[in-house]
């Protein structure tokens, strides 16, 4: 009879935490779909500061803004962490044409990739297709040698996850010049990494090797990706580009930080995004979307007066895009500081509708993130799959053995429409999608403090 009595105690508290956590969850979704802040911060990081590369003057200013904005919500701390990050600048716009045997000629679209060097003037050279990063691999050096190379490799459509289909194929803009180089390529353009056939051109890093010469490498539209390769299949053809970017020192720059104290003050649960964005459109889904994200998150959780058991800190990443010095400064300015990283959230997936979270951890924590699924169904999250947590927030694992790192995933069917490229901009991230990430963010965080 005791027993049956103890298990009967126990159902019961077990099915009042669960009503306790519904209820809170409930008050989450309520206060960010009814009176939440984040479309408006959205809209003026977008619009009142705009795109912000690492070093440029709009990377400072958001740097500014931001702190502004955390400081008039009131968290309990808020500062800088100094880093030093590239500063690389595209310069005067980037022109480019294809030239046809009879002497005709067309204006194509191109984005020079981040870290390129230029053109010095414009270049012109007879071009070959590559359809597979492996195809030019193992091209003969006389196919190549004093040619523009062009990788016409597109995304896959055929994956249901976007991100898989990137990829796959982003071996050509990372490693395009160093493979085009090393068989005497004077340049290389590739196809934009990106899902519908548009005139817009997405940029995003690459790289070099210090023994490889250096050749410029640039970003064709998938709509002049296209008609170059089916202008190729008629004939021979030339192309000319010219582009301005440059590399300049490291500059000084800062992650910002925010943070609401916990019971335990050194045990940190890390959550953020990426502030800074490539330089074409606005950033708006990448990553202002996730910036704000969390940014909203904590706020929420302020408001509802929530006191958390460990510090939640909001971390707002300089530098993702072109060399993660953020992520890696502040996971060893942390160790450095003898704290307690018991578990990291990024959102850097874009402002669209919520479908769950990714967790890259242990199996246990995979575990813990799946008995939360039930919460969060009257939201119609279903997807917690063990995966990727985020660029931010993955050096933690090499300072914080054993941490478990968490992704927010929102549907990704459109990410690629805007990713790296000029349409990245406020008018296409809608509200209440960005709302609903914003309350899953939310509600994710209180989860993670109450059960670990």
């Amino acid at each position: 009879m005791r027993h049956f009595i103890h298990l009967i105690a126990l159902v019961s508290l077990v099915s009042y935490g669960q009503n306790s956590d519904s209820t809170f969850l409930r008050s989450i979704y309520d206060q960010a779909l009814s009176n939440g802040r984040s479309y408006e911060d959205l809209r003026s990081l977008c619009k009142d500061v705009g795109p912000r590369l690492s070093g440029s003057a709009e990377a400072e200013m958001a740097v500014y803004w931001s702190k502004l904005r955390m400081e008039s919500y009131g968290f309990d701390h808020v500062y800088l962490q100094e880093i030093k990050v590239p500063h690389w600048e595209r310069g005067n716009k980037e022109s480019a044409w294809i030239k046809l045997e009879n002497g005709e000629f067309i204006k194509v679209n191109i984005l020079a990739l981040g870290g390129s060097i230029g053109t010095n003037g414009s270049i012109e050279g007879d071009i070959v297709e590559f359809s597979h990063m492996d195809e030019l691999k193992k091209a003969k050096r006389s196919k190549v040698e004093g040619k523009i190379v062009f990788l016409n490799q597109a995304m896959d459509e055929q994956q249901i996850s976007t991100f898989k289909a990137y990829g796959g194929c982003y071996a050509i803009r990372g490693n395009g010049a160093v493979e085009a180089a090393k068989l005497g390529a004077i340049a290389v353009v590739i196809r934009s990494l990106a899902m519908p056939v548009d005139d817009h051109p997405h940029t995003g890093s690459m790289h070099y090797e210090d023994s490889i010469p250096r050749i410029p490498a640039a970003a064709l539209s998938t709509s002049d990706a296209e008609l170059l390769s089916s202008t190729l299949k008629k004939g021979k053809c030339r192309f000319v580009m010219e582009m301005d970017c440059r590399n300049f020192p490291d500059a000084v720059s800062y992650n910002v930080i925010a943070e609401l104290e916990g019971e335990h003050p050194n045990e940190i649960i890390t959550f953020g995004g990426h502030l800074d964005s490539w330089d074409t459109g606005e950033g708006a889904h990448d990553d202002g979307a996730g910036v704000i994200h969390c940014l909203e998150a904590l706020r929420i959780l302020k408001v509802l007066g929530y006191k958390p058991k460990h510090t939640l800190r909001l971390v707002f990443f300089m530098n993702e895009e072109n060399g993660n010095m953020g992520g890696k400064t502040y996971a060893q300015w942390s160790h450095d500081r003898g704290e307690q990283q018991i578990a990291a959230l990024e959102s850097d997936r874009g402002g669209f509708s919520p479908r769950g979270f990714d967790c890259d951890g242990d199996e246990k924590y995979v575990t813990m993130m799946r008995s939360f699924q039930a919460l969060f169904t009257p939201y119609d999250l279903h997807a917690f799959n063990k995966g990727y947590g985020g660029v931010d927030i993955g050096p933690l694992k090499t300072t914080f053995k054993g941490i478990p790192l968490f992704g927010f995933v929102p549907d990704s069917q459109r990410y690629f429409d805007f990713h790296h490229a000029p349409s990245d901009v406020f008018e296409n991230v809608n509200k209440r999608e960005l709302e609903l990430g914003c309350a899953a963010i939310a509600s994710m965080i209180y989860l993670l403090d109450k059960n670990l």
